[in-house]
């Protein structure tokens, strides 16, 4: 997996971790077995079969299989040719690995709720910035300590959402729900691409870049986002809902 991207024609030569952009007739055999990666996920599914029990271990085996699809299966390749792509997998990231991780960990004190929400943010916000991103896509180093942040602080929100009260989840929820989605706004409706590492892989996908760039916007703005609203009415529902109320002390 890539070195450092060199200089090739005036331009960037991009060594994106993942490997090079494929095209659609070889994506499907494009899986990645770097040996550090697969160390890794083997010792997480160690320990969520030995360490935890109970729907801890269920949750922590489900986090391995997320991050398997994340990384390991022709997901992580596809991402290197499509930013459309490259959303899907953060999205799995944050939105659905990370919960799952935040089930499986203790249920302890993960201090304020705001910070962690502000936290997940900032730092969704900020790889997603052009010079950040690329700098991602041409370092082995960036792109896994840009992985790595966004996972660890968005199972850092959602440990916090899963300990906070009903109203508190439900503002946080929202909160997450209104940055994913006006992020994804603002790419669908940029006049110009604006992530270099794929001016020159969305062709044989028959894409432009920018069309490339406005599918990642509106899977942002709509699914994205509505994965945060779904948890919020959730939340809501159980601190209005039957088995609230027949929880409440009678008057």
């Amino acid at each position: 997996m890539g070195p450092a991207g060199a200089m090739s024609g005036g331009g960037p030569a991009w060594a994106p971790y993942c490997g090079p952009g494929p095209d659609p007739a070889g994506w499907l055999a494009q899986w990645n077995f770097d040996p550090a990666l697969i160390g890794a996920l083997a010792l997480g599914l160690a320990l969520a079969l030995w360490r935890v029990s109970g729907r801890r271990r269920a949750a922590g085996v489900g986090a391995v299989l997320i991050l398997t699809l994340i990384f390991v299966s022709p997901l992580c390749a596809l991402s290197s040719a499509l930013f459309a792509a490259r959303t899907v997998h953060h999205v799995l990231l944050v939105a659905v690995a990370a919960p799952v991780i935040a089930r499986a960990l203790p249920n302890r004190q993960t201090g304020p709720l705001a910070l962690a929400t502000a936290a997940q943010a900032v730092v969704f916000w900020a790889w997603h910035a052009p010079a950040a991103y690329g700098w991602a896509l041409s370092s082995d180093t960036a792109y896994w300590l840009m992985q790595l942040s966004l996972l660890g602080t968005a199972a850092w929100f959602w440990a916090g959402v899963r300990r906070a009260s009903a109203l508190a989840a439900v503002a946080a929820l929202l909160l997450a729900m209104v940055a994913m989605g006006l992020l994804g706004a603002l790419l669908t409706f940029a006049g110009e691409a604006v992530y270099a590492p794929h001016f020159l892989t969305t062709a044989a996908w028959g894409l432009t870049p920018l069309q490339d760039q406005q599918a990642a916007g509106l899977i942002m703005w709509a699914p994205a986002a509505a994965v945060y609203l779904a948890a919020a009415l959730m939340a809501l529902g159980r601190w209005i809902g039957p088995d609230a109320r027949a929880g409440a002390s009678p008057a």
